[in-house]
Order: structure tokens, then C-alpha cells, then sequence
């Protein structure tokens, strides 16, 4: 098995994908990750649409800017496309008023449950994108998200077809401060 280290820093934005299917025991796996991610007072916020209809995917395709997204065929080329949708007015909310300064606290534990899924398909072989730079309306509207959902990412994932080198990364020191900013 592969270190946890060695996890995070090998997973990359990956944009292309070979013709495979992803076997439905790697899909629970991935899936099952997300289910013991942390949330707010345990509230699970999320919901999540797997999507492997490729019209329903080229329908999606068609939310994306035709230029300014790298991610545009990898919306229909994954085998796989997992729409992460969020329940509203229910992370950060106690009795229907939010908690805190920052309101409704559902985009922290979608990000958390999306590293998750996105760490546990790396250490399958696979590779994910998060796509963010879309109609999000739209895109709802064709999975028919209901009322009190918000259809949040989009993330293709599949086996990587090619992967690119690492980014270059601020070192712990420039981003790190002690007892105050």
C-alpha cells in the first residue's frame, strides 16, 4: 500500500483519460470515502450524481466555456462524471439561522468529502479534475437537482490517460506563522 505522503503529493489534476471502465467495487471505494469525511455536526451535506450517460455528460459538456477550461473533454471523455451537489441551510445552521461569520459552512465539507474521494481514486489509478468553471444552473438543470440543492463541482475521473509533473509549491515556511499573523 501506498505511504499517505506519497498519496497527496503524487494525485494531479488529470484532464485526460484512457477508453476503461472503472470497476464498481473501485467506484464504492471512492464513493465510501466520502461517506467518512468530517461535516459539520456530522450533517453529510452532500449528494452526489454519478453520471456515465454520455449524453447526459455532453449536455453537461455544453455548461463549460467553449474556451478558458482545460477540463471541457474530460467532461465527456472520463468514463465517469460525479456531480457533487450540497443541501443548503443545513452545515453551519442551528435552528435555521447560520452559526457563523461566514454563513453556510457547506463548500468547507464539500472540499473536504472531494479530497477524499479525489486521494482515494489516486490510490486506485485513477484521476480526477475539479471542475468549478461552469453554468452551474444549467448544469443542474439537466441532473434535475431539486430544491435546496445547490449543484456545487463537477469532477471526471478515470484512469489517466497522461500526467503531468507536479506544480511548484510555496515551501511550509512562506505560508506558516506562529502565535500571530
Amino acid at each position: 500500500m501506498q505511504d499517505f505522503m506519497d498519496i497527496i503529493k503524487g494525485r494531479r489534476s488529470v484532464r485526460k483519460y484512457e477508453n476503461r471502465e472503472i470497476p464498481q467495487e473501485i467506484l464504492n471505494e471512492v464513493l465510501e470515502a466520502v461517506k467518512w469525511a468530517p461535516s459539520w455536526t456530522n450533517n453529510q451535506c452532500w449528494e452526489i450524481i454519478i453520471v456515465k450517460d454520455r449524453s447526459i455528460r455532453e449536455k453537461l459538456q455544453q455548461t463549460l466555456p467553449p474556451k478558458g477550461n482545460p477540463a471541457i473533454k474530460s467532461i465527456v471523455d472520463a468514463p465517469v462524471l460525479l456531480a457533487v451537489c450540497a443541501k443548503m441551510r443545513n452545515s453551519g445552521f442551528y435552528k435555521d439561522l447560520a452559526t457563523t461569520k461566514f454563513g453556510d459552512w457547506f463548500m468547507f465539507d464539500l472540499g473536504i468529502a472531494c479530497q477524499n474521494l479525489c486521494l482515494t481514486a489516486y490510490r486506485h489509478g485513477l484521476g480526477t479534475v475539479i471542475v468549478g468553471l461552469y453554468d452551474h444552473v444549467k448544469a443542474a438543470e439537466t441532473l434535475k437537482v431539486p430544491e435546496g440543492y445547490e449543484q456545487v463541482v463537477l469532477i471526471p475521473m478515470g484512469y489517466p490517460a497522461k500526467i503531468s509533473n507536479a506544480p511548484k509549491r510555496r515551501e511550509v515556511e512562506e505560508f506558516t506563522h506562529y502565535n500571530t499573523f
